[in-house]
């Protein structure tokens, strides 16, 4: 099961234009999280077995023959020296073919795997998968469902915030249309205090006197009585 859902994933990167059934997008399935995170490492390790044979396929490329097969110059070719370089060359491509082929059972997969994404991650050293968790649950079981796909094609591209613009203002400008309020002195504030001073006293003095005029009158009254 696990070989198969590896092998999906990469028959997604395939060549289907003329295919009955296309995939719906390259190098992405749908499957559930612990499936997901079994498969992954089958892949990445298929993924760095055709990596390490890169360099070998490229020197065993630039010793092959042009000439078709079983014509007099690929005869010669097969006679030569080169043949023998070639054939060391491309020994190590053979055995890590045969040895994806017995992970992943399926010819096709694998030459997918060694001509088409082997080459998209020559420099990265690991992580070309990644798994993003889906909101839906699968029906029937409500399993977690997420997407296993390739790495370099919809990463997150992170875009730093724009700088702030800096605005100059005109103080001339600045002071014509705003008032500021003059800040409160020493001096201004001991003025207050002795003027709130002065009309306390003042208005204990007038009290003072309106209880002094009670009084006389109050006098008069009485002796007026007396010489009654």
């Amino acid at each position: 099961m696990l070989k198969n859902l590896a092998s999906s994933l990469l028959l997604t990167e395939r060549d289907a234009e003329f295919d009955e059934n296309p995939p719906a997008v390259k190098g992405r399935v749908v499957t559930t999280m612990a499936k997901a995170k079994e498969v992954r490492p089958i892949i990445e390790r298929c993924i760095t077995i055709a990596r390490n044979t890169l360099e070998d396929q490229r020197k065993a490329d630039s010793l092959d023959s042009s000439a078709e097969r079983n014509s007099e110059e690929w005869k010669a070719w097969r006679g030569s020296e080169q043949w023998n370089d070639w054939n060391q060359a491309i020994a190590p491509v053979l055995q890590a073919r045969r040895r994806a082929i017995r992970i992943l059972g399926d010819k096709e997969a694998v030459s997918v795997l060694f001509d088409t994404v082997a080459p998209r991650f020559e420099d990265r050293p690991g992580g070309y998968t990644r798994i993003m968790r889906l909101a839906q649950p699968r029906l029937g079981d409500a399993g977690t469902q997420v997407i296993l796909e390739f790495v370099g094609v919809r990463d997150r591209v992170k875009e730093s915030a724009p700088e702030p613009v800096e605005v100059e203002v005109d103080e001339t400008e600045l002071d014509e249309t705003t008032d500021f309020a003059e800040p409160e002195t020493e001096d201004s504030a001991t003025e207050a205090t002795v003027a709130e001073g002065d009309a306390a006293e003042s208005s204990e003095g007038g009290s003072e006197a309106e209880n002094g005029g009670a009084e006389d009158g109050e006098s008069d009254g009485d002796a007026a009585e007396k010489s009654d």
